[in-house]
């Protein structure tokens, strides 16, 4: 069936939906030519047949046939709406049913048809000219203008021998070779009009596919990455602090074993008061906001109570660890991902102390330096190995060894940079850097 302008994709919208914005920035002008082009052709097709049968039954009253023309006719214009109707359904969605498989079929027999009308009266040559467009639209290149060639010379013959002169007049020859021209011409321009249109589509529907595509690819970063600021807010925080609660309160039964009563009633209250500060960490991490201590306090102060706490801690525990906090140069305000960052550097890198390196001593160090911001957190315990460290912490399967990898998303999201340093016997250093280029303000209290 004829295909005269580009069908719409399954995927577009109906004629109750709006159009896509990139379609009617671009495609829509061609696509409307090629409607007007369309309903002219059409039109022009039907109003030649018209006109012939008319005049077959006003001019014709001696021909006995003339009624079988006028039939012949009525098939014809009957095939050729059957098939527009057809492909205009198709393009517009309203049928599954491809017409245009048969395309080619569909227009032998319109032509067949033609020759036969052409055959019984002259009137019907002009018809040749709409059947032109449709040759050149359904055919190859070469086998369409192999037919217009051979059409133009039918209605050379067929006009030649309705004026009944022994040499055809000039005219005779050289209207339907001018129109064959005009035709092929006008029908090689349409073609290419057709086909920009249809890269237009195809362009529009690959940038849409493209444009759903990297929405979806969005949303999935943007889950994975949320996903990896809850695991790191989790363990930084909550994970750490119910350690922290199961140790002293194990502690604190030891105690009551052991009759000493005084002890364990401070170490249910460090319990109680370690449960409070995550309730408050659980609360405002569902907000999504930042640490209630830094809401509360300076960075500096938050740190200060940081140290105060873990040593609180690790005594309550019956450890004897120590732990101080120092702070070098003048304290510039930050940006608050930055502070959040170093306080959960520290809560990680001193809760690593308390729980794992046997410790006397402890020391977080914040440092202004004028392009860039530090916090060191040094212990003298037994240390390990961070190869070793890296190996079993790949091995793990019960969520724990996350705390250095969460540090380390944490550090390289702000531009800045984490060192390691341990070895057996020797202690552990954790050294945070942060660039402090784009950073200015006053001094923090």
């Amino acid at each position: 069936m004829p295909v005269t302008e580009p069908p719409h994709s399954r995927d577009e919208a109906g004629p109750n939906e709006p159009s896509d914005p990139l379609i009617g920035l671009d495609a829509a002008p061609s696509v409307a030519i090629l409607r007007v082009l369309r309903l002219t052709l059409h039109i022009g097709f039907a109003v030649l047949l018209c006109v012939a049968a008319l005049r077959l039954l006003t001019s014709g009253a001696g021909d006995p046939l003339r009624y079988v023309w006028v039939g012949i006719a009525c098939v014809l214009a009957a095939v050729y709406l059957t098939g527009t109707v057809m492909e205009k359904r198709f393009a517009a969605g309203s049928t599954d049913f491809d017409p245009r498989r048969y395309g080619v079929l569909w227009l032998v027999l319109v032509t067949a048809l033609w020759v036969l009308l052409l055959a019984g009266s002259a009137d019907f040559a002009w018809l040749a000219f709409p059947l032109f467009f449709l040759h050149l639209h359904l055919l190859p290149r070469g086998v369409a203008l192999l037919s217009i060639a051979l059409m133009t010379a039918a209605v050379i013959a067929a006009q030649w021998a309705a004026s009944g002169l022994t040499v055809p007049h000039l005219a005779v020859v050289l209207g339907p070779l001018f129109g064959a021209a005009f035709s092929v011409v006008t029908g090689l321009a349409y073609i290419a009009l057709y086909r920009e249109a249809e890269n237009q589509r195809r362009a529009a529907d690959a940038l849409r596919r493209t444009r759903a595509e990297l929405a979806v690819s969005q949303h999935d970063a943007g889950v994975l990455a949320e996903r990896e600021r809850l695991a790191r807010e989790i363990h930084d925080t909550l994970a750490q602090g119910l350690s922290s609660i199961v140790l002293v309160a194990r502690a604190a039964e030891k105690s009551l074993a052991n009759g000493d009563t005084a002890i364990a009633a401070e170490r249910f209250a460090l319990v109680q008061q370690t449960a409070s500060e995550n309730l408050a960490e659980a609360r405002n991490f569902v907000r999504g906001l930042s640490s209630p201590h830094l809401q509360e306090s300076s960075l500096v102060e938050s740190l200060r109570r940081l140290c105060e706490s873990t040593e609180t801690s690790a005594a309550a525990r019956g450890s004897g660890l120590r732990c101080r906090f120092e702070l070098d140069g003048d304290p510039v305000e930050m940006p608050q991902p930055y502070r959040v960052a170093l306080l959960r550097a520290a809560q990680a890198s001193l809760a690593n102390v308390r729980e794992h390196s046997n410790a006397s001593n402890a020391v977080a160090t914040l440092s202004f330096l004028g392009t860039e911001v530090t916090l060191d957190i040094y212990d003298d315990g037994v240390g390990f190995d961070p190869a070793v460290l890296a190996i079993d912490r790949k091995a793990r399967t019960d969520g724990s060894g996350f705390g250095i990898t969460s540090l380390h998303e944490r550090v390289t999201a702000l531009k800045g940079s984490l060192e390691l340093e341990s070895a057996p016997g020797e202690g552990t250093v954790v050294a945070v850097r942060l660039p402090l280029q784009d950073v200015t303000g006053r001094g923090e209290q």
